[in-house]
């Protein structure tokens, strides 16, 4: 017959071992996601994005500086969104070593959301742009075309992503830049998701150009992702899951 304690230690250890299996090894993974706001952002933008965020639990969020940028702080983030303001200006505010520093970020994996401004410093267009989504600007010197609301068409492709079922959605644009498929050798052509299906031509810029170019646009950078939206979701009624989804998929949680 065996010893007491012994007895005891076994339903002892018995019980502890279901106990720990019983409870989950790991609490579910967040996005870790930081927003752009400094030289060449716009005092909104940032605020914008982080009420459409925190209606989730997916996101931790902060954040970044062009210097944060710049001294390596990309590294515990899996997501960089870059806001709107002007694209030429948050480049020259991060400088060559930001700009590298971001497409190094990218290129090993992590995602890029840029909206209005943050999609044109994304683009093949400029010399100070990123080079991480194979775009053209269309009609860049009538960039500053104005703003108002418009509509955009759905593609099949954004619908699925963004979870929309109607084919026409109005959104709030800014002077974003209308997008069109460069011919760089790189990176790979980019995914229309949405089109423009109305147009803004203030302030001098020709009509018959705005519809119809890419509105928002997925690609493929190296091993991360970059999804850039011209007009403005996160302000927009019924619009702003759009960025939570952009963001979700920008950092690999959806397809």
């Amino acid at each position: 017959m065996k010893p007491i304690w012994i007895i005891m230690t076994t339903i002892l250890l018995s019980a502890g071992t279901q106990v720990r299996s019983a409870t989950p090894a790991t609490e579910p993974a967040v996005l870790h996601v930081a927003i752009y706001d400094d030289g060449g952002g716009s005092s909104v933008g940032p605020g914008n994005v982080e009420k459409c965020l925190a209606k989730s639990t997916d996101f931790q969020f902060k954040r970044i500086t062009a210097k944060g940028i710049r001294a390596g702080e990309l590294k515990d983030i899996d997501v960089l969104v870059q806001p709107g303001g002007s694209g030429s200006k948050q480049a020259a505010a991060l400088g060559t070593d930001g700009c590298d520093a971001i497409r190094s970020f990218v290129d090993h994996g992590g995602g890029y959301v840029g909206i209005c401004a943050g999609a044109y410093l994304a683009t093949t267009e400029y010399p100070w742009s990123l080079h991480i989504l194979n775009a053209k600007v269309i009609d860049r010197a009538h960039w500053a075309r104005g703003k108002g609301v418009i509509k955009l068409r759905w593609t099949d492709a954004g619908k699925q992503l963004f979870g929309i079922n109607e084919d026409l959605s109005d959104c709030d644009y800014n002077q974003g830049p209308l997008l069109g498929h460069d011919t760089k050798p790189e990176p790979a052509a980019y995914q229309e998701l949405a089109s423009f299906d109305t147009e803004i031509a203030d302030k001098g810029a020709p009509t018959g150009v705005m519809k119809g170019t890419t509105a928002l646009a997925s690609g493929i950078f190296g091993n991360g992702r970059v999804l850039c939206i011209s007009p403005h979701p996160e302000r927009s009624e019924g619009l702003d899951g759009a960025v939570r989804r952009a963001v979700l998929w920008a950092g690999k949680k959806i397809q």
